[in-house]
């Protein structure tokens, strides 16, 4: 697989996205996840992400357990900030919970350094450089090598690139959500910090996957997204429509033309398709051998810009947790 270069770090052009082993989308099958890791090496996937997070820890064990024997062969991703207790979800960016957390992790994961490790959300209750700075101390510690943010503005992310220098940012963006565009893709291309789109399949709904709610599972997140809900849903199906003419005449899947787009928007973007089914893992990395034209990739675009897509991104209780710009 090709690679790219993501601020200070050489990774393959698609990385691949582990949480979905752990949570949010149904249950999943242990020895088809193992699989899916295993085969996404051998592919030459070279960038791993994964979170404290993520089934509460539950991921981090699988990535440790399976893969520890072939840790020599990925770059490794993580994150800290987002804590669960009892039922809730809460940031805690304090410098001891940064550190306590990066301990924990190690642990699960079976490795002594990881390479990438992101703040998960911004806490607004700590200034960001007392954040960055307990990350700076755990790169001088030999714990990690690279410093990452996730869902952060263009403020945050110069405030703390001015306390310590920002690898990669990882935000939200795909085809139907632009958000980076407006201040953070180039806040980024100015300070060379390299940019991480997650769900850049927008969380399977522009592979074609999702087109009956009532199908999955009631505890999966995506029903609790207005994107996904009643007349947004049914709208935004309608311009998924347009998309499958284009993949359709180049010989591809809706995925892989997802993927193509992101990929093409810049050389220093590293998307992360998630998934726990090995036939994806395959799948998305045949998105790298397309050749599809400008004109459309950017009548793709144009399906999905502006306010063609209905609906927030997320409920409003996960809305007002986010530093965007």
């Amino acid at each position: 697989m090709e690679t790219r270069r993501l601020g200070g770090l050489n990774v393959s052009a698609l990385g691949l996205g582990c949480m979905s082993m752990s949570q949010s989308y149904g249950a999943a099958d242990r020895q088809e996840s193992e699989r899916t890791l295993n085969r996404a090496l051998d592919l030459g996937y070279t960038f791993l992400d994964t979170a404290s997070l993520y089934g509460v820890g539950h991921n981090e064990s699988l990535i440790g357990e399976v893969l520890a024997p072939r840790r020599h062969e990925f770059i490794l991703a993580s994150k800290c900030g987002i804590v669960v207790k009892g039922d809730k979800r809460t940031v805690d960016c304090t410098p001891e919970n940064v550190k306590k957390t990066c301990e924990e992790s190690l642990r699960r994961l079976k490795t002594d350094v990881i390479d990438l490790y992101y703040l998960h959300r911004r806490d607004f209750n700590v200034p960001i450089e007392e954040s960055v700075g307990a990350l700076a101390d755990l790169v001088v510690a030999g714990k990690i090598r690279y410093l990452g943010l996730s869902e952060c503005s263009s403020i945050t992310i110069r405030r703390a690139h001015a306390e310590h220098p920002i690898c990669a940012v990882q935000s939200e963006y795909s085809l139907w959500t632009r958000n980076p565009e407006s201040k953070v893709l180039d806040c980024c291309k100015e300070l060379g910090i390299g940019f991480v789109p997650f769900s850049p399949l927008g969380r399977a709904f522009l592979t074609g996957a999702v087109t009956d709610m009532t199908a999955l599972e009631s505890n999966d997140m995506r029903q609790t997204m207005p994107r996904f809900m009643d007349e947004n849903f049914r709208h935004n199906l309608k311009l998924l429509e347009q998309l499958r003419e284009i993949a359709a005449a180049n010989a591809c899947t809706l995925a892989q033309l997802a993927l193509a787009w992101v990929l093409a928007q810049d050389l220093d973007f590293v998307p992360i398709p998630g998934t726990k089914h090995m036939n994806y893992v395959e799948e998305n990395a045949k998105a790298l051998e397309l050749s599809i034209s400008d004109d459309d990739l950017k009548t793709a675009g144009r399906i999905f810009a502006g306010e063609n897509v209905l609906g927030e991104r997320y409920a409003k209780s996960h809305m007002i947790s986010l530093d965007e710009d």
